[in-house]
C-alpha cells in the first residue's frame, strides 16, 4: 500500500500530514505511525496528522505523537493541517476545524496563520513554577541562562516526577527578556525530547507570564530555536479566553511511501 503525504513545519516543528478523507489510513497501527515518524527509518517528523472528514466542520486533525501515540491538541501541527487543507482546496482563507479538544477556527493570510485555543483557567501553582491545560498539560518554569540549560535532562526530570509520570507533561523553561518579549525552550511528551517550538506550549508561556506578573501585556511574542510566535488574549474573572496563536507555516516536501 503506498501513502501520499506532505511534510510541513511551523517555527521549526515538522509533522507529516496526510489527506485520510476516505479513511483508508490505518489509524490504529501505532507501530506503523511510530516508525513513519522515525528520523533514521522513516520519514522523520514530531508527529503525524491525518486530515479527516467531519460532518461538523470543513476537516477534523486527529495528531499522533512520534512515539506513535494518540497526542492530544498541537497548535503548531494545527497551524500546519490549516495551510495543508488551504493546497488541497478544501478551506479558503478562514476555517473551522475539529481537533482534539474540540472546534476551533483559523484565518490564513499567505504562510501566517492564526488559530483560535481553548479557553484556560484552572491554573496550579508549583512553588514559582505553574501548570495549566491549553488543549495539552504545561508546566512553565521561569530560569536564567536558558541556552545553558540541559533542556532533555531537566525536562525529563519534570515530566517523570511522581505528579505527572502518568499521564505526562510538556516542560517550558522561559527567560525573560521584557515584558513583551520572552524567550522559550520546550520539553515535550510523547517526543521525549527538547523540540525547536511548540504552539500549545508558548500559548501557556504567554498566560503563565501574565498569571505570575511578568508582563501586563494581553499580546506577547515568544521567541523559540525555531522561530517567532505571537499569543493574543483576553482575561476575565473566570478564565483565559479569546486566545489566538500566530506564526508562519511551510511545505518542506511532499511525496509517497510504501507501507
Amino acid at each position: 500500500m503506498k501513502i501520499k503525504f506532505q511534510k510541513y513545519q511551523g517555527t521549526g516543528n515538522d509533522f507529516i500530514i496526510i489527506d485520510n478523507s476516505d479513511l483508508s489510513f490505518p489509524s490504529e497501527n501505532y507501530s506503523l505511525i511510530k516508525r513513519l515518524c522515525d528520523r533514521k527509518y522513516g520519514i522523520g517528523s514530531d508527529g503525524l496528522i491525518l486530515i479527516n472528514p467531519s460532518k461538523s466542520s470543513d476537516f477534523s486533525m486527529r495528531y499522533y505523537n512520534s512515539d506513535g501515540n494518540l497526542g492530544s491538541m498541537c497548535g503548531n501541527g494545527a497551524r500546519c493541517s490549516v495551510k495543508f487543507a488551504q493546497n488541497l482546496n478544501l478551506i479558503n482563507d478562514s476555517t473551522v476545524f475539529n481537533a482534539y479538544d474540540g472546534k476551533h477556527d483559523a484565518s490564513i493570510f499567505e504562510d501566517t496563520i492564526t488559530i483560535s485555543m481553548k479557553p484556560v483557567s484552572n491554573i496550579k501553582s508549583f512553588k514559582n513554577d505553574l501548570f495549566l491545560d491549553t488543549g495539552s498539560p504545561h508546566y512553565v518554569k521561569i530560569v536564567k541562562d536558558l541556552e545553558k540549560i540541559d533542556i532533555t535532562q531537566k525536562g525529563r526530570e519534570i515530566r517523570n516526577n511522581s505528579v505527572f509520570k502518568k499521564e505526562g507533561v510538556n516542560v517550558n523553561f522561559v527567560e525573560i527578556i521584557s515584558d513583551s518579549k520572552f524567550n522559550v525552550r520546550t520539553y515535550e511528551r510523547g517526543v521525549e525530547n527538547e523540540t525547536l517550538s511548540c504552539g500549545t506550549g508558548v500559548t501557556a508561556v504567554a498566560i503563565a507570564m501574565y498569571e505570575l506578573k511578568k508582563t501586563s501585556l494581553k499580546k506577547i511574542k515568544i521567541i523559540t530555536k525555531g522561530g517567532d510566535l505571537e499569543v493574543e488574549f483576553n482575561k476575565n474573572s473566570k478564565c483565559y479566553n479569546s486566545i489566538k496563536l500566530t506564526g508562519t507555516v511551510n511545505m518542506v516536501y511532499k511525496g509517497e511511501i510504501q507501507i
